[in-house]
């Protein structure tokens, strides 16, 4: 059943262009790899999907070319029953894509050429003020500019809407964007770029959390892979861990998570047990190849 509560997230669209292979080439070699997928990906839509698929009522802003990659995001989204009415067409740049190789360790090395998605600005935002102020959680990532992030999630956070910045691919963030997140989702390479403190134990995770939380944060989820989450809002802390599976390709693995994590909070489920239900449902991404090929459905967990 889907919640009552509407979960906009903001962020990227691509087409994911997958080669499996034994290992990562070296700077100027060429290797052989094996099997080949195409996929709908980008953090923002493999977020919306995996929302959709574990039972939220999803809108989706975004941006896309006027080319097929586009279109068929876009039917993608239609057919996941995403609404669709923020994502908007760029007459000048192409969608965006992303080359992906994803070795025998199930470890995945990414290249985005971001196209159109860098240009979702403000001004589509203020198209969509009406959709962001009938929702319950704004969920956005690091995928598109970081002015529109700052701006959506001020907007959100002034409505009394629950923000949360998956801040993938890690940037520097400003106090500004900080204090009007009540949630944040790093995981241990992007906690050290925000924060410039190491994770290594969860003496260091915890540095690194009250860091955040001194900038204003109301929640700090540090993301672990498989060791799971650390959770920690100035009080309550604690790891939760992630259930053990044999892992084929870590894509959206993340992104599920997130999406998960949405849900739960739209459905007002205490904080601890809505990490326990995303670590779950990240877990069962790891299991398949692809991005949002591999996010399950809410049966499925």
């Amino acid at each position: 059943m889907k919640n009552k509560e509407k979960i906009v997230v903001i962020g990227s669209t691509n087409t994911d262009m997958v080669i499996v292979a034994d290992h990562f080439p070296a700077p100027g070699e060429t290797i052989l790899g094996g099997k080949f997928l195409m996929n709908p990906g980008g953090k923002g839509a493999n977020q919306a999907v995996a929302a959709a698929r574990l039972g939220g009522d999803v809108a989706f802003i975004s941006k896309v070319g006027q080319d097929v990659f586009g279109q068929q995001a876009i039917q993608n989204l239609i057919n996941e029953g995403i609404d669709v009415a923020g994502v908007a067409i760029d007459l000048d740049e192409p969608s965006g894509v992303a080359q992906i190789t994803v070795d025998r360790h199930a470890e995945n090395c990414i290249v985005v050429a971001p196209g159109a998605n860098m240009t979702l600005g403000i001004s589509d935002v203020d198209k969509m003020i009406a959709l962001i102020e009938s929702s319950e959680i704004v969920l956005a990532q690091l995928e598109i500019p970081l002015d529109t992030v700052r701006y959506t999630m001020k907007l959100a956070a002034k409505s009394g809407k629950k923000t949360i910045l998956n801040p993938a691919p890690a940037v520097p963030l400003d106090d500004e964007l900080l204090k009007s997140l009540y949630l944040i989702t790093p995981n241990e390479t992007e906690t050290e770029i925000l924060t410039g403190i190491k994770v290594t134990d969860p003496s260091s995770a915890r540095k690194a959390a009250e860091f955040l939380i001194g900038k204003g944060v109301s929640i700090v989820i540090i993301t672990l892979g498989a060791n799971g989450a650390y959770v920690f809002d100035g009080s309550v802390e604690e790891q939760i861990p992630a259930p053990s599976v044999e892992a084929v390709d870590t894509t959206a693995a993340g992104d599920t998570f997130n999406g998960a994590l949405a849900v739960a909070l739209a459905d007002n489920r205490p904080i601890l047990e809505a990490v326990g239900f995303a670590n779950q449902a990240a877990a069962r991404t790891v299991t398949k190849m692809g991005a949002q090929s591999s996010i399950p459905f809410l049966s499925e967990l």
